[in-house]
């Protein structure tokens, strides 16, 4: 097979593009009120909109991280506990 061939079965069609959109805009709150599986925003504000939801996500997991690192450091419990508890929010 070509190279030129294989770079061409790696192409997404704009169907398979909306249909993507479709599935990333249903999982943003602030965007899943579409009707009927259209893409009612544009893939550009979805996709600004995903960016913005995981940078505020990430942001409330560091905020817990360190929320739960103060309890942990204010607890009287052994190194080991804390490393099972560290192994089991790490999964």
């Amino acid at each position: 097979m070509s190279s030129q061939g294989s770079r061409a079965s790696n192409k997404i069609t704009d169907d398979e593009l909306n249909a993507l959109v479709v599935k990333l805009q249903a999982l943003l709150p602030q965007l899943n009120h579409g009707r009927h599986g259209r893409v009612s925003s544009s893939t550009t504000k979805v996709v600004k909109e995903t960016c913005s939801y995981i940078r505020r996500l990430q942001k409330e997991v560091d905020d817990l991280g360190e929320r739960l690192s103060q309890c942990l450091d204010s607890m009287d419990i052994s190194s080991s506990d804390v490393e099972i508890l560290t192994n089991l929010l790490h999964h």
